[in-house]
């Protein structure tokens, strides 16, 4: 008995997918280096580049600055990027610090910030300096 000509069609069709189909996975993103504490290095980070700072898109946005990080490997630069400001935080921004013949990455952060604080001296008084 011959086979119909739907069976052999839908046979190639399978065979044929087959392969394309075998690379297709969905997964879960995850990142590809994932950081578990400080990041400590021998390899001093580049210079910074040079970023052209455009327009903020809103009032009040601040510019966060390009840097370098680690990638796991080597240094990478993460590019400058406007960010909306967070009320009573303040910036601090990504550096590298040398500590015995290494370097340490302290990673940009926004810490909570009392704008009152920098109008008092460390006493507690206030600060009159600027008036005069």
């Amino acid at each position: 008995m011959k086979p119909r000509l739907p069976t052999n069609i839908a046979l190639l069709a399978a065979v044929l997918a087959a392969p394309a189909l075998a690379g297709c996975v969905v997964t879960a993103s995850t990142p590809g280096h994932v950081r578990h504490g400080p990041v400590v290095v021998v390899a001093a980070p580049p210079p910074p580049r040079v970023e052209v700072i455009g327009v903020a898109p809103y009032p009040g946005y601040v510019w966060i600055r390009g840097y370098w990080t680690w990638n796991g490997h080597r240094h990478h630069w993460a590019p400058g990027h406007w960010a909306a400001p967070r009320h009573g935080h303040r910036y601090v921004p990504h550096r590298w610090e040398k500590h015995n013949g290494h370097w340490r990455e302290h990673p940009g952060r926004w810490e909570k910030h009392d704008d009152r604080r920098d109008r008092h001296d460390r006493h507690g008084r206030n600060d009159h300096r600027d008036r005069h």
